[in-house]
Formats: C-alpha cells, sequence, structure tokens
C-alpha cells in the first residue's frame, strides 16, 4: 500500500539572487509490528490480524508510504517568469512485520527469507518514488514561462508538471503490485515458503 500527498509550495524570489542547485532529499523513517507464532502459517495469520491497514476492511504484511513537499524558487526577469530552484523532499515511511517470540531454527531460516523478500519489494516502492522525485525535478527545473509578471502561470504549470510526473509513476507503483500480488506472483511464493508448502 501506498499513502502520498503531494505539496508544492513556491516562492518569487528576488530578482537579483544568486542562482540557486536544485535537489532533493529522502528521508526514510522505518516502523514494526509485533507478531508472534509457532509455525509459518500462525505467523501468516498474525499479520493479517496486526498488519498495517490496507483499505478499509484488510491489513497488509508490510507497507511504504510517502509524503511529497515541493520548494520551488520562482523569479521574473527579461519578460520570462523561471523555476531557479526546486528542493523537493520524500518523506518515505516503510512498516514491517517483527516477530517477538522464539521460533525453531528452521522457521527462523523460513522467516529470514520471507522477510528479504517482503524488504526487497518494498524497497521497490521506495525505489520507484525516488525515480517520481528525480523525474519531477527534470520536468520542472529551469521552467520558464512569458509574460507572467507575478509568476502565476509558472506556478500553475509546475504543479500541472508535477501532478503529471506522479500520475505516471503510480502508474508504475500499480503496476508492480498487480505483478507481485497476482496469482502466482512473488508474494504468493514468499508466503507458501514460510508456511513449508512445496
Amino acid at each position: 500500500m501506498r499513502r502520498i500527498v503531494l505539496t508544492c509550495l513556491v516562492a518569487i524570489g528576488a530578482l537579483c539572487a544568486p542562482e540557486a542547485v536544485a535537489g532533493t532529499r529522502a528521508v526514510v523513517q522505518t516502523r514494526t509490528y509485533d507478531i508472534a507464532g509457532s509455525s509459518g502459517a500462525a505467523l501468516v495469520e498474525a499479520m493479517d490480524s496486526k498488519g498495517p491497514r490496507h483499505g478499509f476492511m484488510t491489513r497488509a504484511i508490510a507497507t511504504t508510504a510517502y509524503t511529497v513537499d515541493w520548494d520551488l524558487d520562482a523569479a521574473e526577469s527579461n519578460g520570462f517568469c523561471r523555476i531557479r530552484q526546486a528542493n523537493g523532499t520524500l518523506n518515505l515511511s516503510y512498516t514491517f512485520p517483527r516477530i517477538a517470540s522464539p521460533v525453531t531454527p528452521a522457521l527462523k531460516r523460513r522467516w529470514n527469507r520471507f522477510f528479504a523478500g517482503v524488504r526487497a519489494h518494498e524497497e521497490t516502492h521506495g525505489r520507484i518514488a525516488r525515480e517520481m522525485m528525480r523525474a519531477t525535478e527534470k520536468s520542472i527545473m529551469g521552467l520558464r514561462v512569458a509574460n507572467d509578471p507575478s509568476c502565476s502561470k509558472t506556478r500553475r504549470e509546475a504543479r500541472l508538471r508535477i501532478r503529471t510526473v506522479y500520475a505516471e509513476y503510480e502508474a508504475k507503483q500499480i503496476a508492480f503490485d498487480r505483478r507481485e500480488h497476482g496469482d502466482g506472483g512473488h508474494v504468493e511464493h514468499l508466503i507458501a515458503a514460510l508456511v513449508g508448502k512445496p
């Protein structure tokens, strides 16, 4: 599951302000929830009952959530308003299960393989989100609009580009989940291996 919030702050800069360097950064937070069980099936059942909410009625094994903030500096010069700086912050939050009870060495090995696959899945969501940030920065840096002394048209165009890139990468997130969670997909195999099914 991915919860995404986009915000955009635009500042009108002074004409004589120096050139600034654009950049994005990621702030990553990892949370856990405790589960217990003496078998793979019991651990799956615990994740089904204690995992982070996924929609109204269901729960997920793990989630990746993020918010995006853009701080854009725009200035008018020589008849054009231009985005001079685009600083983006990706606030990325992962939630993972954690075993809080003793388990047998065999179950621990199966759990470690399962958890490595779950972590790789969620980190792929994070990678796609980072790619979205880079694509957005590329899309809006240097944006110029003529006859826009208040930079209002420039701000509108920047917000439109941000939303367009977001929609493209949200489609990539959905397609990735569809492949991973579909019948016979990677997540199904991870769960089967944890439970111990051949």
